[in-house]
């Protein structure tokens, strides 16, 4: 296996030179890199891809790198990592804004009822701006992701109550409390963010491992992962 990840390495560098050679530049694109974050390859894989990212960039100069995870505890770990202080930058691609929303809806023919009801059940979620403007039944639409988020996260917080569930930070099992991932959750009722130190280890990791919050490794802070997860948290907690 591990002369398999060599061979890897050693082939997207020649892709990337030839294409140097002939004068293009590349961009690679690695998503949800944090499905490989636990796996050992005589030492972590991560590390020896990080490794490599950094001899494509900053030693060859063959590649520009981005690396893109909805974990934003995974993100925190490669920010903090020794070996690549200087030598990486973190970008957020975040949900835009109302106004940045209403414009961008606008420009697609959606009529200020339709921005107002995408706002109030979706917020400025891409993707799902991206399923409205497709859609022949816009409020109809919105209302469906609500609803269908909105029982993705009652689910999970009943299956928690009932069966019990747990989560592995570093070598240690911790098991999951319901009441203190609903404590958690209510603390966005009439906030939009809160500080890290806020809340639990154990909840908070919970709640980022299941794409529900998101923590900001730049502010120290935490917010759910989207608008469309805010709504959906502040009616759960209202029945939880």
């Amino acid at each position: 296996m591990e002369k398999e990840v060599e061979d890897a390495f050693v082939y997207i560098e020649t892709v990337l030179r030839a294409f140097y050679e002939s004068g293009r530049s590349h961009v690679l694109i690695i998503d949800e890199l944090q499905v490989i974050g636990d796996m050992k390859i005589d030492g972590h894989l991560i590390y020896k891809l990080f490794n490599f990212f950094v001899r494509l960039t900053k030693e060859l100069h063959l590649a520009h790198v981005f690396v893109i995870s909805s974990d934003s505890l995974f993100i925190e770990l490669v920010c903090s990592e020794a070996m690549l202080k200087g030598r990486c930058r973190y970008l957020l691609v975040d949900d835009f804004d109302y106004e940045t929303t209403a414009a961008f809806l606008k420009g697609h023919g959606f009529t200020d009822e339709d921005i107002r009801v995408t706002w109030e059940y979706c917020g400025g979620k891409p993707v799902c701006l991206v399923e409205l403007i497709n859609s022949r039944n816009r409020e109809e639409k919105a209302k469906e992701m609500f609803t269908f988020r909105t029982g993705e996260l009652e689910t999970r917080l009943k299956l928690v109550k009932e069966l019990g569930d747990e989560i592995i930070i570093g070598s240690k099992r911790c098991d999951m409390h319901y009441e203190k991932l609903v404590s958690t959750l209510k603390m966005f009722v009439s906030r939009e963010e809160i500080g890290m130190n806020e809340v639990d280890e154990v909840s908070k990791r919970y709640l980022v491992k299941e794409n529900i919050l998101f923590v900001d490794p730049l502010t120290a802070m935490i917010k759910p992962q989207s608008q469309l997860d805010l709504f959906a948290i502040r009616k759960v907690v209202g029945i939880a």
